[in-house]
């Protein structure tokens, strides 16, 4: 399992997740998988998506200097796509506005 850690605290990139308020086909279905590529999918996401984006984690996620949360919308996502394991997020400019 690939897990980025600090502090004692992990994010379990493999735990599912749903990505929301995100036309598909018309349709706002959540796309359920796991953490890693839901948020991946959101840095795929022309910037007007993005803002409206949802991401519902199955556990708490711990990133550094914030209290533990399941529910991200918006940049905030982008707090988390800067921890992605492997290239730190940088293949969709994850970073937070």
């Amino acid at each position: 399992m690939t897990e980025a850690s600090w502090g004692g605290g992990a994010i379990e990139w493999t735990m599912s997740a749903s990505l929301e308020d995100v036309p598909r086909g018309g349709a706002q279905v959540p796309e359920v998988t796991s953490l890693e590529r839901a948020v991946r999918a959101w840095l795929d996401l022309p910037a007007e998506r993005r803002a409206a984006a949802v991401l519902t984690a199955e556990r708490p996620v711990t990133l550094p200097g914030e209290l533990p949360a399941d529910r991200y919308v918006g940049d905030a996502i982008g707090r988390i796509a800067e921890q992605l394991p492997g290239d730190g997020g940088a293949d969709g400019g994850g970073a937070a506005a």
